[in-house]
């Protein structure tokens, strides 16, 4: 298993050197990618800058899949962005890749950690709590095994 935090993409994504920043990601040459961005993406105002998401995002997919063949998911920004959220999914979609969509599980106010327990921190409070991130896993997970059973490969119970 491989974690990376790639608030730096999200932040710069427009100057952010993927093919050097994702050597070591490309060398583990994972089976199965999920790419769970969006949220720390600057407000897309401009055509502009909508197309520059959508070429960074389109350069990442492409450095995430190398030359292996792993499986890649992109899901939604928990808190929903229409215009993150659709450069996303084409993003996804152009590459043949599986998009999953959970933007509507930000609306559920029980899903914020703030519905666990007080935050000083606002924007702490704001994210997800347990409920949430099991929610957010239920969702990915109920992709990848959709997928499975597309591809007639079947997990052992």
């Amino acid at each position: 298993i491989m974690v990376r935090n790639i608030g730096d993409f999200e932040r710069t994504h427009d100057t952010f050197d993927v093919a050097k920043a994702f050597a070591a990601e490309r060398e583990f040459n994972a089976d199965l990618v999920i790419v769970a961005i969006g949220e720390s993406v600057p407000e897309l105002t401009t055509d502009e800058t909508r197309a520059k998401f959508l070429s960074a995002m389109t350069r990442l997919l492409k450095e995430l899949k190398g030359d292996g063949h792993p499986t890649i998911f992109v899901r939604s920004s928990f808190w929903a962005n229409p215009v993150k959220d659709e450069i996303m999914r084409r993003a996804a979609e152009d590459a043949k890749l599986t998009f999953v969509e959970i933007s509507k599980l930000g609306s559920d106010p029980t899903n914020a950690a703030s519905s666990e327990r007080k935050f000083d921190h606002a924007g702490v409070a704001a994210h997800p709590g347990d409920k949430g991130m099991r929610a957010i896993a239920d969702a990915l997970l109920a992709a990848i095994l959709a997928k499975a059973e597309f591809a007639e490969v079947r997990p052992k119970d």
